[in-house]
């Protein structure tokens, strides 16, 4: 069968690989949709991280067409978005184990364990489905920066998770969200997500449009805006600098995007602002929250580029080259 693989730094390939060999703990699943995002660009521009060739893919959906009999949870013909971590291996699904979800056919080991495969919503498309992944991303980002009802928030990045933290936000009843990006394409996307405000960097003064919108918060080097809130979802370096520089006293700030090289960081701002930096990593606790988002609000139109698993090179393309883009999605089943 087919499975994109990692062979090497800037070396992808769609490669023929044996067929699966389930055991009794064990489930296949025929993969519906799966989608690629930067953590996959970053992996294929390092090589790998496990030094020979790496299966990709974890933002999985698909039908069950087989379970071992010690899975007691799952039967076939079921429709079923895949968590790609398995709590006996450090190594996520696509990210480092020997199984990655840019394949037709997938073993879903240790399937026995349980919350390895969640039922999806009658009426909900499998391509959507494929969603609840980044979806979980973009909802640990909230749960992160502690934003709770009455807050002002601000989140600087709308590529997928970007988004859906503004979707996350929005379901949870922040009604006062400002969506910050260049790209005219994502900002429309933020809107219509939810978010009451969106900023262009490119034409405005972001902090004053921030103080505009949210008001003024007392500091005694000047007001600041009174944003209480920041996802950090760009992966520009210059804005945690930013936001430690004209946010608020108290001000607290979830960081989602990957910074793989060291960022300067005011010490003295964070220390007299009493401001609170997280990283945010994976998901929620409870990973049916993100399933039961999808099933409340359509955010299928995240989803801008599909594209067939043989024509993966043009979705990882899209996905390098376009700030426009949302979520790349390939998809090899029923929609």
């Amino acid at each position: 069968m087919k499975q994109i693989m990692v062979h090497g730094p800037n070396d992808v390939r769609l490669d023929d690989v044996a067929d699966p060999d389930p055991g009794p703990r064990d489930a296949l699943v025929r993969v519906a949709a799966c989608g690629i995002c930067g953590t996959d660009v970053s992996y294929i521009h390092m090589g790998g991280i496990t030094g020979k060739p790496m299966a990709l893919g974890h933002e999985i959906s698909g039908v069950v067409e087989w379970v071992g009999p010690e899975v007691t949870d799952a039967a076939a013909g079921d429709r079923v978005i895949v968590y790609p971590a398995d709590g006996d291996d450090p190594m996520r699904m696509g990210s480092g184990s020997t199984e990655g979800g840019l394949t037709p056919l997938l073993l879903v080991r240790n399937a026995a364990r349980g919350r390895r495969l969640f039922r999806v919503p009658d009426g909900m498309s499998l391509h959507t489905a494929a969603l609840a992944e980044p979806l979980g991303v973009g909802m640990q980002s909230v749960n992160q920066a502690e934003v709770e009802r009455g807050d002002k928030v601000a989140v600087f990045g709308c590529g997928p998770i970007g988004l859906t933290a503004i979707a996350t936000l929005v379901d949870r009843g922040i009604d006062d969200v400002v969506a910050i990006d260049f790209s005219e394409a994502r900002r429309e996307l933020a809107g219509g997500l939810g978010a009451a405000h969106v900023l262009d960097p490119a034409t405005d003064d972001v902090w004053e449009e921030l103080k505009r919108i949210h008001g003024t918060a007392s500091f005694m080097f000047g007001p600041t805006a009174a944003t209480d809130a920041f996802i950090e979802a760009s992966g520009a370096d210059s804005v945690i600098g930013d936001i430690l520089q004209h946010g608020r006293f108290g001000g607290r700030m979830s960081v989602v995007a990957l910074h793989y090289a060291p960022v300067p960081t005011s010490y003295v701002n964070l220390l007299m602002k009493q401001f609170t930096i997280r990283g945010s990593f994976e998901y929620p606790p409870r990973f049916e929250d993100s399933i039961e988002l999808l099933e409340r609000h359509d955010l299928s139109g995240i989803i801008t580029h599909k594209q067939p698993l043989d024509e993966f090179h043009v979705g990882l393309e899209v996905l390098e080259t376009s700030k426009d883009c949302g979520k790349v999605m390939i998809t090899m089943g029923e929609e």
